[in-house]
């Protein structure tokens, strides 16, 4: 039984072998056709065919005049105050591939250049080269496009314009709370010194009450002038010397009634008489219309009946 399986073994490697032989001639027949096996070509080879390329120039190749075709073929204009150029100084100066700058310097000179020789024959040629004012062309993006740009726009500006304000308000915000809290402060240092000035008062240590002025600020002890350049003045303040011109002034109100020594020594109003009660009568009292007493009241009720 082993001998039949070895048996079937080879022969299944002796066809794989003749099959792969067999596409192997195929293969190199050419008689595989695409599919599963891939073809693999050989490269090109790239050929200079001059005759060609001279011959479809020629087909497409049409004698208009230069005002049609507006070709040009110049160098880059000189530099200003440079060097004249020479063939030597053009060996030097090749312009590098790989610096950006350079090249596109050269673009911008030979371009200038060109233009530079242009317009002197288109203006023989009577060739307008200004575009009038009432030229009109279409636009390369339509209408509602530049609308949706100009919205896009307008929407950016305005929420830059919402921002700055909104920082506009922060800071003000900021700046308000500063300042109303010095305006705080100041208020409770006025207050204490005030509260402090009132206590040295009522305990005597005191008798200035410069303290009730209010918003008057205190003036400098050896300063003889104020503010601006007049003298000092004691006395009230205009504001009590304005009240004073308006409604008058009706003297001195505390201790009218007090004793002077004049008034002390002056007897000459005294009646001893009306001071011993042996004058007239005080018209407050009644002698005569005098109640009679209870028991009396009683006498008199008994009588009557």
């Amino acid at each position: 039984m082993d001998n039949a399986l070895l048996s079937g073994s080879d022969s299944d490697s002796e066809d794989s072998f003749v099959t792969d032989r067999e596409l192997q001639d195929a293969f190199s027949r050419g008689l595989l056709k695409p599919g599963l096996n891939a073809v693999l070509e050989a490269p090109k080879k790239a050929v200079n065919d001059v005759n060609g390329l001279k011959q479809c120039l020629t087909e497409f190749k049409r004698d208009l005049e230069w005002v049609e075709r507006l070709d040009v073929t110049l160098g880059p204009v000189p530099e200003i105050g440079g060097p004249q150029s020479t063939p030597q100084n053009k060996d030097q100066k090749v312009v590098d591939p790989e610096d950006d700058f350079q090249r596109e310097m050269s673009f911008y000179r030979q371009a200038q250049a060109a233009v530079l020789a242009v317009l002197p024959r288109l203006h023989q040629l009577k060739v307008p080269t200004k575009r009038p004012t009432d030229y009109f062309a279409e636009m390369a993006k339509s209408d509602q496009q530049m609308q949706k740009i100009r919205q896009k726009l307008q929407a950016k500006q305005a929420a830059m314009e919402k921002s700055e304000k909104a920082k506009q308000l922060r800071a003000l915000r900021k700046y308000g709370k500063k300042v109303q809290t010095q305006v705080l402060q100041k208020r409770q240092q006025e207050k204490a010194h005030m509260m402090h000035a009132i206590k040295k008062y009522q305990k005597g240590f005191s008798d200035k009450l410069d303290f009730l002025d209010g918003d008057q600020k205190p003036v400098a002890r050896g300063s003889k002038e104020g503010a601006k350049g007049q003298p000092m003045r004691k006395g009230p303040n205009a504001k009590r010397r304005y009240k004073n011109q308006k409604f008058g002034f009706g003297g001195k109100k505390k201790g009218s009634k007090w004793n002077t020594r004049e008034s002390y020594d002056d007897v000459s109003s005294f009646r001893a008489k009306k001071a011993h009660g042996k004058g007239p009568a005080r018209p407050g009292k009644k002698g005569s219309n005098k109640r009679p007493g209870k028991r009396t009241r009683e006498k008199m009720k008994s009588r009557t009946r």
